[in-house]
């Protein structure tokens, strides 16, 4: 799993300890690529040995990433811990896009296509240098969805998604924001190809970093997000009364 999926594997690896301020049980690494990518493959009907095998190689492969990492000077092994060095953090940073004081950074704002009362939106502020998969990423962490499903973005006639033999797609990773669109410009995001959920997102402004404040950072929004798998907006409007009695409608709690 891991060998067929290494690029979004590797990215949770670094994800993990990067968002950690010490040492972290080496377990935790493992245990969020696997609920990462068995995400990407059929597992349901794999009878509970087999999927104890595929555990025990998630785990193994994890294990050796770490030792390649720790051999280039990026992360510290202590006992079942792990953390990244000063270089290794600084290297992630730059390699996530993070803008240094006085980058370019956008303010973009997400708004949820054909879904009101109410409306669910968010405003974030990124670096203006980030990749599509990347911001893929901080769309579906603002919003509030799981990430289970197909995306794409559309810009000036192009789509942009995951690398498919199967979708003809731009590869999103080599797509840089910045190079694609302008303060003032539109593009549009779709997640899950069946439900259709449509994103408008509008880059507001252009600003520069500030020291010391985090990106991508979602500063501001309204409206809980639908859930997954709900049949898309007319499914959530047939949902949402149920879902309002119990005040799950509007929740939002910001992201930093």
């Amino acid at each position: 799993m891991f060998a067929e999926e290494y690029p979004a594997g590797l990215r949770v690896v670094l994800t993990s300890l990067y968002a950690a301020d010490r040492p972290v049980p080496e377990r935790k690494p493992r245990t969020a690529v696997w609920d990462a990518l068995s995400g990407f493959f059929v597992l349901d009907d794999l009878p509970e040995h087999r999927l104890g095998l595929l555990r025990q190689g998630n785990d193994r492969d994890v294990a050796r990433l770490l030792t390649v990492l720790r051999g280039l000077g990026a992360v510290e092994l202590t006992g079942d811990a792990v953390a990244f060095t000063a270089a290794g953090r600084e290297a992630v940073a730059r390699i996530r896009g993070e803008p240094r004081p006085g980058d370019p950074v956008y303010q973009l704002r997400i708004q949820l296509a054909d879904v009101d009362q109410p409306s669910v939106w968010r405003l974030v502020q990124i670096p203006a240098g980030i990749r599509l998969d990347s911001l893929h990423q901080v769309i579906q962490a603002a919003m509030g969805w799981q990430n289970c499903h197909l995306h794409a973005f559309s810009v000036n006639g192009i789509q942009y998604g995951r690398r498919s033999s199967e979708l003809d797609f731009v590869d999103d990773t080599t797509a840089v924001l910045d190079v694609l669109v302008k303060e003032g410009a539109h593009l549009d995001y779709d997640y899950d190809f069946g439900d259709s959920w449509e994103h408008r997102i509008t880059v507001e402004r252009r600003m520069t970093a500030e020291a010391g404040h985090p990106y991508p950072a979602c500063v501001d929004g309204a409206g809980a997000c639908p859930p997954e798998d709900c049949g898309g907006p007319g499914g959530y409007a047939d949902l949402k009364p149920s879902l309002s009695a119990l005040g799950e409608t509007s929740r939002f709690v910001g992201l930093a």
